[in-house]
């Protein structure tokens, strides 16, 4: 089983998008099986075997979700983020801003799907190797 501290650890090295793979890759040793980010405050369930969960706090103060999704614009935020170009936090404004109500990382199928608030996938990704 893991532990938020595990997590926490991992996602330390986390410094933009480009990262993303190998965080992967360090929560799957963990025991990782999936896990979702909600975008209101960051707060996020991760999943591992036998219906294990473990969910963080909020992570920051409460952003306001657009009402509508806008798979344009997520597109451009995921695009600038997985360059570099922006932050963890960053990243997160502007997926709020596109309307994205959570994002889900499954580990099993290498993809992460974003979701509107009407649980409808705007953008789906393969993650990519490390």
């Amino acid at each position: 089983m893991f532990t938020l501290e595990q997590i926490y650890s991992a996602h330390a090295k986390v410094k933009s998008g480009a990262d993303f793979p190998a965080y992967v890759q360090e929560l799957i040793q963990l025991g990782v099986s999936s896990y979702s980010i909600y975008v209101e405050n960051g707060r996020t369930e991760y999943r591992g075997n036998h219906n294990f969960t473990v969910t963080s706090d909020a992570q920051y103060p409460l952003m306001a979700v657009a009402p509508k999704g806008d798979k344009h614009k997520l597109g451009h935020a995921l695009k600038i983020h997985q360059q570099g170009q922006t932050d963890y936090l960053t990243f997160c404004r502007q997926a709020a801003e596109a309307g994205v109500e959570r994002w889900t990382v499954d580990m099993q199928k290498m993809t992460c799907e974003y979701f509107d608030k009407w649980d409808k996938v705007l953008v789906k990704e393969k993650i990519p190797a490390a």
